[in-house]
């Protein structure tokens, strides 16, 4: 599954299938996973969305279709009740219970846009993931975690102040569009977390190399990657990584703590 994943994922951005290297990630967890099955499924939600279209539309009446088709009939929600749910991150479960976190969410929709033939983007507002049409000076902003709830920049502040419980300044660099490869990254990143704090560590490291193939020599994934092959005893894989980490980042600020690890371990 990794050898089919890194093909995924090294391939040039625009052609990388988002959905196959999301079910990708999940096929880690569900090694028996029928991929086409997931976009199978994409493809046939696709299909009845477009069914609903007016003759001629237009972008706010093809996000209304999506929305009342997605959220009204399938009844697709955000997971406010579990949001760390492992199960949110795994676009198989999302399809299948309906029920995600912005990031995921906002795949299933993206996939069916462009099922449409109307491209949209992620848009990587930090804390709180977003999409938009893909053309210029769209100026809308659709909430995929709230059903589908469409907002204009001035909205996308106040969100970004929900998220944080603040004044927070919305910079423009919020609601840069994202990358195929950026998204893929947020996802594992999220499950890093969530594994982290469950301290299951073999799965943690899984998804540290995932995130590796995507980002080669990225520097603290290697140093976290060391740090989890310390917590499992492995001293010599941890050590080849954090020096590499040293070797990438050697003013880090937490260089000298990660000396001190090594000088234990060797």
């Amino acid at each position: 599954m990794m050898n089919n994943f890194y093909h995924e994922v090294t391939q040039p951005d625009h052609q990388i299938n988002l959905a196959k290297a999301c079910l990708l990630i999940a096929s880690q967890e569900y090694p028996t996973l029928d991929l086409e099955e997931y976009l199978n499924a994409l493809d046939t939600m696709g299909q009845e969305i477009e069914e609903r279209l007016p003759a001629s539309s237009y972008p706010l009446k093809i996000i209304q279709t999506i929305n009342d088709y997605l959220f009204k009939d399938l009844g697709f929600k955000g997971n406010t009740t579990d949001y760390y749910d492992p199960r949110n991150s795994f676009l198989n479960d999302v399809i299948d219970r309906r029920i995600g976190i912005p990031i995921t969410l906002s795949v299933v929709y993206l996939e069916l846009a462009k099922r449409l033939n109307f491209p949209m983007v992620g848009i990587g507002m930090p804390g709180h993931f977003m999409i938009r049409p893909d053309f210029e000076e769209a100026g809308i902003f659709v909430d995929v975690f709230n059903r589908g709830e469409i907002l204009f920049e001035q909205d996308c502040e106040q969100r970004l102040q929900q998220v944080y419980q603040q004044p927070v300044k919305l910079e423009p660099h919020f609601l840069d569009a994202v990358t195929n490869q950026q998204i893929l990254g947020r996802i594992l990143t999220n499950l890093k977390y969530i594994y982290l704090n469950r301290q299951e560590f073999s799965k943690t490291l899984k998804t540290i190399e995932q995130i590796l193939l995507i980002f080669p020599n990225h520097p603290l994934e290697l140093r976290d990657k060391g740090l989890i092959y310390y917590q499992l005893g492995q001293w010599e894989k941890a050590s080849q990584d954090l020096k590499i980490y040293l070797a990438l980042l050697p003013d880090a600020q937490d260089a000298t703590v990660i000396r001190q690890l090594l000088q234990q371990i060797s």
